[in-house]
């Protein structure tokens, strides 16, 4: 059984369909890419699996139940969770507390328990030493730690990565990338949209490339990368 899957996955904004009849299928434990062009539907996609844009047609399940009707808090209850492409701290916080409100209002924990699951998650992420600073001190990479760091403080079953990457040097890149994969590597479910392939790809087990809304390919790294479809779609671009 998928862990978590969409089915003729439609989603209109206006006249303008952005996701067109996606069919998608995400297995418990792998790493799951998902690559295209700009304009591709990616992020969209996201919303919808996550909550935050409800479908115009098709059906979304978790763990066998149908929860295209779910809000986006009920789906991070249960353990479907994401980042975004740009993190979204609360700069008035310590990073802590950013946590903190994570495993409150993500996971509905409260008091020691809280507490605790915040400080676990930043030690995961390598920002334990960091609790207490402000959060608006800190730079790039450790922003994308945070961002991480809050999606772990809800008890995530899957993980949902939005271009995570962006951004970062090289150097810094590395460094979040064995993040991730020593994710994958404790059995997070991941799904992982990101534009800097030599990345993803040491990651994932399995990608997908959407083009114009629709699923253009999928199969193991290798097959995707070398499929005729995939070279044309990325070098022809799509409408942003």
């Amino acid at each position: 059984m998928d862990l978590l899957s969409g089915t003729r996955i439609v989603k209109r904004f206006g006249s303008l369909a952005v996701l067109r009849g996606v069919d998608i299928s995400i297995r418990r434990g792998e790493a799951l890419g998902v690559v295209g062009p700009n304009g591709a539907g990616k992020t969209t996609l996201f919303g919808v699996l996550a909550g935050t844009l409800p479908a115009s047609e098709g059906q979304v399940f978790f763990e066998g139940q149908d929860i295209s009707a779910w809000p986006a808090a009920t789906r991070c209850r249960h353990g479907i969770a994401r980042t975004h492409q740009v993190p979204r701290p609360f700069l008035g916080m310590s990073v802590l507390e950013n946590t903190l409100v994570a495993a409150q209002h993500g996971a509905g924990m409260r008091g020691a328990a809280a507490l605790q699951q915040a400080q676990q998650a930043l030690d995961r992420v390598g920002l334990g030493a960091l609790s207490a600073r402000p959060t608006a001190t800190l730079g790039l990479l450790d922003r994308k730690r945070l961002e991480l760091a809050r999606t772990l403080a809800t008890q995530p079953t899957v993980l949902l990565l939005d271009e995570i990457g962006g951004g970062l040097t090289e150097g810094e890149l590395h460094q979040l990338v064995d993040l991730i994969g020593t994710l994958r590597d404790d059995g997070l479910t991941i799904v992982w949209i990101e534009h800097v392939l030599h990345a993803l790809l040491r990651v994932i087990d399995r990608l997908v490339c959407m083009d114009a809304g629709a699923i253009l390919a999928e199969g193991t790294p290798n097959e995707v990368m070398a499929d005729p479809r995939v070279m044309s779609a990325y070098l022809g671009g799509a409408a942003a």
